[in-house]
This record gives structure tokens, C-alpha cells and sequence, in this order.
């Protein structure tokens, strides 16, 4: 259940209440070498796409391309994650995410002044709140696109795994009565020469 008020940017009174936000969430490795920095997981996650507010997004390449076309942003650490997940916390938790988050835009961010820094904190933190309106547990992915002279996101969700162990990438099935496929042979010596057969 949301613990939020009908007024943006408030919590109930009601301290019990529980609100749902997002966490960073590491299936694999790939963050680590996609990223510059890469979020640890269980961070308060954000949109993070104000980071981008003042750079020129045709101009962006490799690891910081990749974080604004998709990634959402680690409160503590400032890192890249592909993937939120949706949590159920209680109020003083969204109340200290907002809190962390605040304290990184003054840090990180020149924020004037920390009042200024918990109104943006807020505003990020509500938006994030706003994306979890799915069951606890779901996984959220964002992809970002700059057209018409504005940042545009979208947000799908993913079901998270319910297997106790990792699914393979790959299988091998072997299928009976199938006719054997011709073997093929590959040059790779001529292909590193730059020769094609």
C-alpha cells in the first residue's frame, strides 16, 4: 500500500505506512565494465537523468552514453545501475533516502544550500515512488532518447526470476531423427589477415 498523501512531495503522518521505492539490483556482472562507475547493489535508485541536464546528448559516447540511454542512479554512490528493483520501506526509510539524496546533490551536485538540495531530493524521490506502482519485488529497466530538444524516458517492468538458482544463457538440446547440418569450416587465420573464405 502507498503511504503517500494526496500532496506531492508528503508522507503520512501515519509512520507506520509503508511506500514503495527503488533499489539498484546487479543480475550480472555487466554493470561493472558497461558504466564508468557502476552502483552497488541495494542503493536507493533515482531516475538520475538531471545529471544530464546540462550536457549535450549528441555528444555523449561510450560508458556515459550508455548511462544515459540506460541507467538509473545510485543515491550513495553516484553509480549506474540497469536495473531497479521495487521495495516496500517504511516512511523514515523514504524519509532518509530523500535525506541521502540531499546530501549527495549539496556533495556532488553544488546545490546552494541544503534546503534548496531536499526540495530536488523530493522531487527525485516522489518520481522514483511514482515508477513502483507494480508488486514488491518487480524489476524496472529505464531507456532514454533525447529528441525534439527533450530528454524522454520510458520505463518497463520485469519480472523478477522466481527460480531458487540462475537460469542457463544458453541450453543444448538434441533433437533425434534430425538431419546432421554439413560441418563448417572456418579460416581464422585468414580472417585476422583480413582475407574472407
Amino acid at each position: 500500500m502507498y503511504g503517500r498523501c494526496h500532496q506531492p512531495g508528503s508522507l503520512c503522518a501515519d509512520e507506520t505506512a509503508r511506500v514503495k521505492l527503488l533499489k539498484t539490483v546487479r543480475a550480472d556482472p555487466s554493470d561493472t565494465f558497461v558504466f564508468d562507475k557502476a552502483a552497488q547493489p541495494g542503493e536507493w535508485a533515482v531516475s538520475g537523468a538531471f545529471l544530464f541536464a546540462n550536457l549535450d546528448p549528441a555528444t555523449l559516447s561510450g560508458k556515459t552514453r550508455a548511462a544515459f540511454r540506460g541507467g538509473f542512479l545510485g543515491v550513495d554512490s553516484f553509480g549506474w545501475s540497469t536495473l531497479a528493483q521495487i521495495v516496500e520501506v517504511s516512511a523514515e526509510q523514504y524519509a532518509a533516502a530523500v535525506e541521502q539524496l540531499a546530501a549527495r546533490l549539496v556533495e556532488r551536485c553544488g546545490a546552494p544550500d541544503p534546503s534548496t538540495a531536499r526540495l530536488a531530493a523530493q522531487e527525485e524521490v516522489d518520481f522514483a515512488a511514482s515508477l513502483a506502482d507494480q508488486p514488491q519485488g518487480m524489476l524496472i529497466a529505464v531507456s532514454r532518447r533525447y529528441e525534439n530538444e527533450a530528454t524522454r524516458e520510458s520505463f518497463r517492468t520485469l519480472q523478477a526470476n522466481a527460480m531458487p538458482k540462475a537460469a542457463p544463457v544458453f541450453s543444448f538440446v538434441e533433437v533425434a531423427d534430425e538431419e546432421e547440418a554439413p560441418a563448417e569450416h572456418i579460416d581464422f587465420a585468414a580472417i585476422a589477415h583480413g582475407e574472407r573464405r
